[in-house]
């Protein structure tokens, strides 16, 4: 097993506890590591290490500043398949998938190198006779990053790359499910040589994470993961006069039309609902569809989610993997047995999946639910697994109306052929992202991840602008020099 490590002020540090959580292999259920559970006291370790390296980082010009992030560019390039095999290890999910992780998380970097370009201030001269006044933008301090489980290499990056090249420093806090991809991606953060304390990893569960939202020096967090959680995290660091970005849950429904391309339609759809195995924030999983649209999307959806071939995400031709461990399985097939009490039928039951040569693994083969009734248990609530809700309706108003009733916005789609069908779910659908014929509405890292409802918490969002935003803080000089002044010196 890897030895899991901390790492702070520049080293590689012990994590000096007792109790550790096992780190499963989710698609051969056997322990491939162990993850400490550090507190408090080893995030106030690095957290002091932050704030002594800040005044010397926050001094350096940000043209200097990105150069780091320049070799760090370079270094996961060379490296992302190595990570990518360690976020299907550990993750479950499949090659192809965690190499598109990594792909994203690139992009952060990449579009972060542009700071001295994004971060540029303002100024207006004689605002009154003399008198000019000047729009300055400064790091925010020590700033953290919990992350989740599900995107080990990508989401750190929405946040991490922007703080860094804004002047800040920073501390993450990985999933303790999931250790070892930040394990391997901080030994290429060390090959970079960032100035000692710039950068931090701090392994550990909630006691980690409660000693980020209460420690004094740390004043920005971020967050993706539960919407309970999120309204934990905000609410407690909020208290503590924190900057916060929390991403909660999601049940993001797909609106399909009679005239959609419905062919593309269900191999985008299916992608979306059951790639990751389900577990993403921006996974279709509710279809709601319109009128004569019905018959031949249920048909088709229902043979698509079949005949998914699931197994281990480093055999070849597999297109889904496992879900993250078997408390998670049980948890997604207890939601499909609540769905069925509930009156929706199961033409596709991936409950009780055996896959041989894996039958240790925490598998569930995606399933379809019909007949879902909106307001029901399994429409309102997360699943966070392979499993698609359906529900028919019969215009495009009632489809955005149903969809408008959940307490999330996260991400809403539209399958159409009309132009003026995805005008108006463009302009009425009340979530953060929008996909007209695209299943996983994701922005580039040039676009903010957007949000609505209980699926965000905070005002600003993760990558592009919204970064550089929430990663500086603004101060405005007036400044006057008379002329009389200048004479004396």
């Amino acid at each position: 097993m890897d030895k899991i490590l901390n790492f702070v002020g520049g080293q590689w540090v012990e994590p000096e506890v007792s109790e550790y959580v096992e780190v499963l292999n989710p698609a051969l259920g056997s322990v491939i590591a162990q993850t400490p559970l550090c507190g408090a006291s080893m995030v106030d370790k690095a957290a002091r290490a932050a704030a002594e390296a800040l005044p010397d980082w926050r001094r350096t010009p940000a043209q200097e500043r990105v150069q780091f992030l320049f070799r760090l560019r370079e270094l996961l390039k060379s490296s992302s398949d190595e990570i990518a095999r360690t976020i299907t290890k550990e993750s479950g999910k499949t090659l192809e998938e965690a190499r598109a992780e990594m792909v994203r998380a690139v992009e952060n970097v990449e579009v972060a190198c542009g700071i001295p370009m994004l971060s540029k201030g303002e100024i207006s001269e004689d605002i009154a006779p003399g008198i000019d006044e000047i729009l300055l933008r400064q790091p925010v301090g020590v700033c953290a990053t919990i992350a989740p489980f599900n995107f080990p290499g990508m989401i750190p990056f929405w946040y991490m790359p922007y703080a860094l090249a804004c002047g800040n420093t920073y501390l993450v806090k990985p999933s303790e499910k999931v250790p070892l991809t930040m394990q391997l991606i901080f030994k290429l953060i060390e090959q970079v040589g960032f100035p000692k304390g710039v950068i931090n990893l701090v392994n550990g569960a909630n006691e980690a994470v409660d000693g980020i939202l209460d420690h004094p020096s740390i004043r920005g967090v971020t967050f993706v993961g539960s919407t309970a959680t999120a309204k934990y995290i905000y609410r407690r660091a909020a208290e503590q006069g924190k900057r916060v970005q929390a991403q909660g849950g999601a049940k993001n429904p797909v609106v399909v039309m009679p005239d959609a391309d419905m062919e593309m339609a269900t191999k985008v759809i299916a992608d979306s609902a059951f790639g990751c195995a389900g577990q993403r924030c921006l996974a279709v999983s509710w279809a709601v569809t319109v009128g004569e649209a019905h018959n031949p999307f249920s048909e088709l959806i229902c043979d698509a989610a079949a005949s998914r071939r699931v197994g281990y995400g480093l055999d070849e031709g597999v297109q889904m993997g496992p879900v993250i461990n078997p408390v998670s399985k049980k948890r997604i097939e207890g939601l499909i047995g609540l769905g069925v009490q509930e009156g929706a039928g199961v033409p596709v039951d991936g409950r009780g999946a055996v896959i041989p040569g894996y039958e240790k693994g925490s598998f569930i083969r995606p399933t379809i639910l019909v007949n879902v009734a909106p307001g029901s248990e399994i429409a309102r609530n997360e699943i966070f697994g392979p499993v698609l809700s359906l529900t028919q309706v019969k215009s495009i108003d009632e489809a955005i109306s149903l969809a408008n009733e959940g307490r999330f916005g996260n991400q809403a789609s539209l399958f159409t052929s009309s132009g003026s069908a995805a005008r108006k779910f463009r302009y009425e659908a009340e979530a953060g992202n929008i996909g007209i014929n695209i299943g996983v509405a994701a922005p580039m890292a040039f676009f903010p991840f957007s949000g609505w409802k209980e699926s965000f918490f905070g005002s600003q969002h993760g990558q592009g602008m919204d970064a550089v935003e929430f990663f500086t803080q603004k101060k405005v000089v007036v400044e006057r020099w008379p002329k009389e002044w200048s004479r004396k010196f």
